[in-house]
C-alpha cells in the first residue's frame, strides 16, 4: 500500500487553511534528502510556516513537500521528503495532526528541484 502520510498532510493543510489559521510543518531535519535552512534546526527538528503568504510554489505530493521561501531575507528552495514530515498544526492554537509511524519503501533519491528562472528570455524569430 502507498504510505498514508501524504494524504493526511494534504487533509490537515486544507483543514487548517479553511479555518483561516497558519499551517506549520514539523520536520525531522536529520532525514536523508531534507533541504532546509540548517541555522534554524534545533534538536534535529525545524518548524516551517507553509502558509500561502509565507511560501511560493508550494507542492505537496506523495514524494514530499517543496516550496520557495525566504529565511533571514535570503531566498531558498526547501524540500522535505514525505517521511521527514512529522506533524502539521495550526500556529494559533496548536491543533493539528501528528503523523503515525509507518514504513516507507526504499525510494530513489528525489530529483533536485530546478532553479527558478530569472528575468525574461527573448528568441529571434525569422
Amino acid at each position: 500500500m502507498l504510505p498514508k502520510r501524504s494524504y493526511l498532510l494534504n487533509a490537515a493543510y486544507s483543514w487548517v487553511a479553511d479555518n483561516e489559521m497558519t499551517p506549520y510543518l514539523l520536520v525531522d531535519a536529520e532525514q536523508e534528502g531534507v533541504v532546509v535552512p540548517t541555522e534554524f534546526v534545533k534538536d534535529g527538528q525545524i518548524v516551517l510556516n507553509i502558509s500561502m503568504s509565507a511560501v511560493r510554489h508550494l507542492i505537496m505530493d506523495k514524494e514530499g513537500v517543496s516550496f520557495e521561501a525566504r529565511f533571514s531575507g535570503k531566498p531558498m528552495q526547501v524540500y522535505v521528503p514525505i517521511k521527514a514530515a512529522l506533524s502539521l498544526f495550526a500556529k494559533e492554537n496548536g491543533d493539528g495532526l501528528v503523523f503515525p509511524y509507518e514504513e516507507f519503501p526504499n525510494e530513489p533519491t528525489p530529483p533536485t528541484p530546478p532553479e527558478p528562472k530569472k528575468g525574461f528570455q527573448l528568441k529571434v524569430v525569422k
